[in-house]
């Protein structure tokens, strides 16, 4: 350790006495002021956010935005805003295109082979008047009491379609998101995206390595990198379909062969579906193990109805972090395996609630893992679409659960424990964590709320269900 490091240590050890009451946090909780607490949380030093997708976590009004500036690179968008019945009966309704469904989006060379008719229930996104504008929008939230699981799983991803196969509209959104994070104050998150399947404007193929220097370069820009949040990928494959087991092979190399941006593999898909159980997957683990090094595995397990012991057959494969969890309550022996061990819990609240794997928060098994010491960590999984923040995953934490500080800082300082990047890079972020944490409960000490910024602009989630509306 050098003498500057050196020098910090000894300062937080100093100040610690000082800042260890938390009676303050307490009042603010238990206060009654929602937008005081909200504040605090929002205003507060965090960690990581784990478990996001990046085409999940986009806000609508940033697809509409980024989307248009892309007429700029040459892509142009249509989207369906009516159906005509240009199609007879009998075709297939369950293809990932279905015909009967509003607002999925495509590119100007898909609205080109279209027959009239059907290039007749599209409008060039550009030229949505108001009402259709706000229904696109809308399209693709989780917004209205009717709408759960099947609507998000069946067809949020099957609107965006052409959105999210250009790499330059990735990228910029990936910008948005970074932008976003650091007026919350976090400094690490780690995106799943997808390894293929990227277009050009004229419709050539863009493979996976030529969308991941795409990303490098948005990297390397100044404005990107002053913001201060460390940004790692995961690839993941969709882990129901027939030839699961071939995108594991070609994702597993991608990683293995770009570890400067890529440090996991995932696998994500319904679980109940039950074509994508986890052990399907350990020969072909054990088989990809011989050849590489340095893969991680971060997978999808427990986001499920039935109890079943699934959790316990994806640490099997290998995982070091489970996506969910929910059902991990259910499976006494991995609870014992898993108490003060080095396995993570990657903690969706709204996400779980949204999608009706809990029908209150007094159901989600949450507090009893972070209380009897199995390690968890608060993530958005796909917070545009649920129209949320990380703030309101703490502040559904701490209102639900009465979280205490103690428990706020171990969820930030969990998330960059457990991150997949270097240990170097992990002590720095742990470091700069607590140098931060430290000087956030002097502030607060001294000047309670007062000195903190205004109350931010709040998403749907919390306005709905809190009545925190900004």
């Amino acid at each position: 350790m050098d003498i500057k490091h050196w020098l910090t240590a000894m300062l937080i050890a100093l100040l610690l006495p000082l800042v260890a009451d938390a009676d303050w946090f307490d009042e603010i909780r238990d206060g009654g002021d929602k937008e005081a607490l909200y504040r605090t949380l929002y205003y507060m030093p965090k960690g990581g956010d784990l478990h996001n997708h990046l085409s999940g976590a986009v806000f609508a009004e940033w697809w509409y935005e980024l989307a248009l500036a892309q007429e700029a690179r040459g892509y142009e968008y249509y989207t369906k805003v009516r159906i005509s019945n240009c199609r007879e009966f009998g075709g297939n309704a369950f293809t990932f295109a279905p015909y009967l469904l509003l607002f999925r989006n495509i590119s100007a060379l898909e609205y080109a082979e279209l027959d009239a008719c059907e290039q007749g229930e599209h409008k060039r996104l550009a030229d949505l008047d108001d009402r259709e504008k706000s229904a696109w929008m809308n399209s693709i939230r989780l917004d209205k009491a009717h709408e759960g699981r099947e609507e998000f799983f069946q067809t949020h991803w099957q609107r965006l379609n052409a959105l999210a196969r250009n790499p330059w509209l990735q990228a910029e959104t990936l910008v948005k998101n970074l932008q976003a994070y650091a007026a919350e104050g976090m400094v690490y998150v780690e995106y799943q995206i997808p390894d293929g399947s990227y277009e050009g404007p004229d419709g050539e193929l863009i493979n996976g390595p030529q969308a991941f220097d795409i990303l490098r370069e948005t990297l390397a820009r100044r404005d990107v990198r002053d913001l201060g949040v460390t940004v790692r990928f995961q690839l993941p494959i969709l882990r129901f379909l027939p030839n699961a087991e071939d995108q594991l092979r070609r994702v597993y190399k991608l990683v293995h062969e770009n570890p400067d941006l890529l440090v996991a593999v995932n696998m994500v898909g319904r679980e109940d579906n039950d074509k994508g159980y986890p052990a399907r997957f350990l020969p072909t683990l054990r088989e990809l193990r011989q050849q590489y090094s340095g893969v991680r595995l971060s997978i999808h397990a427990g986001e499920v109805d039935e109890p079943n012991e699934h959790v316990r057959d994806t640490l099997l494969l290998g995982a070091d972090r489970i996506g969910h969890g929910i059902n991990l309550i259910s499976d006494d022996d991995t609870m014992l395996l898993m108490r003060h061990g080095p396995y993570l819990v990657e903690i969706n609240l709204i996400s779980n609630l949204l999608l009706e794997y809990v029908n209150d928060y007094s159901e989600h098994p949450f507090p009893e893992y972070l209380r009897t010491g199995i390690p968890v960590a608060l993530s958005s999984d796909d917070r545009g679409m649920w129209e949320s923040t990380m703030t309101d995953e703490f502040y559904v934490a701490t209102t639900e659960f009465r979280l205490s500080w103690e428990e706020i800082k171990t969820l930030g300082r969990n998330s960059l424990e457990h991150a997949f990047v270097s240990d170097d890079n992990k002590e720095r972020m742990l470091r700069e964590y607590d140098e931060r944490i430290v000087r956030f409960e002097r502030q607060m000490q001294r000047n309670g709320i007062a000195k903190l910024g205004p109350m931010p602009k709040t998403r749907g989630f919390v306005c709905s269900r809190y009545q925190l509306c900004k």
